[in-house]
């Protein structure tokens, strides 16, 4: 697959209030996230896409998300092939905790990128 053309951003041009759509596995999730993400596991996802759907309804854009990038890359490419707003998040969860941006776990412990 060619990603060349895939629309992406840096972790910094995420908004606070932006919606964050997590396709990491729940291992990942558990380990943390980000406040507020939809959290749709990549190989759970055509069958889960009505909540993606739901999620993004009224033209919100979806900032994907994974570890690194590549399967966010492949998620941000279906999105946009269904037509919805989707763009990758360049660096993934490892970008997110090294550019200092919040993090939090389900169960209170302390957040870190698996």
């Amino acid at each position: 697959m060619n990603f060349a053309s895939l629309p992406s951003v840096d972790v910094a041009a995420v908004p606070s209030d932006g919606l964050v759509l997590d396709v990491r596995e729940d291992d990942e999730w558990a380990a943390g996230h980000v406040e507020g993400a939809v959290h749709v596991p990549m190989s759970d996802f055509v069958a889960r896409f009505g909540e993606v759907t739901e999620a993004v309804a009224g033209g919100r854009k979806a900032y994907v998300m994974c570890r690194v990038g590549g399967r966010s890359a492949q998620v941000t490419q279906y999105l946009v092939q269904q037509g919805l707003d989707a763009v990758n998040v360049d660096g993934g969860m490892l970008a997110w905790d090294g550019a200092g941006r919040p993090m939090v776990t389900d169960n209170g412990t302390p957040a870190f990128v698996l």
